[in-house]
């Protein structure tokens, strides 16, 4: 079940990624036919709230992991931590 959940998990993700590699070619084909700059940057809002989007479910489906893994080895759960801690220090919410 678990495997199975992490496969679902694992489509989604690249769905969502197919999705936003679709709004970036559209924002280049805007430039290219030279599309009014607002319009542009709206669209490149977009894209950057879909990647925060994106970046926040990853950090969410990983963190899930990472409690259950703590559950069962207390060493590893100290190391889970500080990498979670390390990582959240890098994202831009």
């Amino acid at each position: 079940m678990e495997h199975e959940q992490a496969s679902q998990d694992r489509q989604k993700t690249v769905e969502r990624l197919n999705k936003i590699e679709g709004q970036i070619r559209g924002i280049k084909k805007m430039i290219v036919e030279g599309r009014d700059c607002f319009d542009v940057l709206k669209q490149i809002g977009a894209v950057a709230g879909a990647l925060r989007s994106l970046q926040k479910t990853i950090l969410e489906n990983r963190v899930h992991h990472c409690i259950e893994e703590a559950l069962e080895d207390d060493v590893r759960r100290e190391e889970m931590v500080r990498e979670l801690v390390r990582q959240l220090g890098e994202f831009r919410f």
